[in-house]
């Protein structure tokens, strides 16, 4: 290959890894971005072959505060059989995410954006927002607020229909 041509799909390349990034205001039915390429503070978990829940959430929300122990009881509940909760902090300090992590010590991943670039990326609407990713990180549903004990029944009657389905 010439080095001209060679230049030319090298920046092909780039340009189209640059689109991608820049589009991941993601949709139902699309893949979600990986969430090891934007830096978060924290280590995440393996999440290939699992069903997974991906929360946006602060140490300022109210909505996240209660979803917080219902979530761990889904999480204790189905980890067995292949569900796994991420939950992204979008706080800048790291005060407040470490003190909310302290109180409800949650058995799920927690890390922080504190750039807040993922959250950015994604376009998330408001907080707490979930994003229910099928075994092949697919984007099924998008959970809007937390509302007690209605919202933890959808999340978990739509993430046992995932778990059920083939890998």
């Amino acid at each position: 290959m010439s080095s001209p041509t060679k230049k030319t799909c090298l920046w092909l390349a780039g340009l189209l890894a640059a689109a991608t990034l820049a589009s991941a205001d993601v949709k139902v039915g699309q893949p979600f971005p990986a969430l090891g390429g934007y830096g978060l503070e924290g280590a995440l978990p393996d999440a290939a072959g699992k069903v997974v829940l991906v929360d946006f959430w602060a140490s300022w929300c109210g909505p996240c505060k209660a979803s917080f122990p219902g979530y761990a009881a889904l999480q204790r509940e189905l980890a067995d059989r292949g569900f796994l909760i991420v939950a992204v902090s979008v706080d800048k300090q790291a005060g407040p995410f470490d003190e909310f992590v302290k109180r409800f010590a949650p058995p799920f991943t927690t890390v922080r954006d504190a750039g807040q670039r993922m959250v950015a990326d994604v376009k998330v609407p408001g907080m707490p927002t979930s994003y229910l990713l099928d075994r092949h990180g697919v984007l099924r549903e998008v959970h809007l607020g937390y509302h007690g004990d209605g919202s933890l029944r959808e999340i978990r009657e739509s993430v046992l229909k995932l778990l059920e389905e083939k890998p």
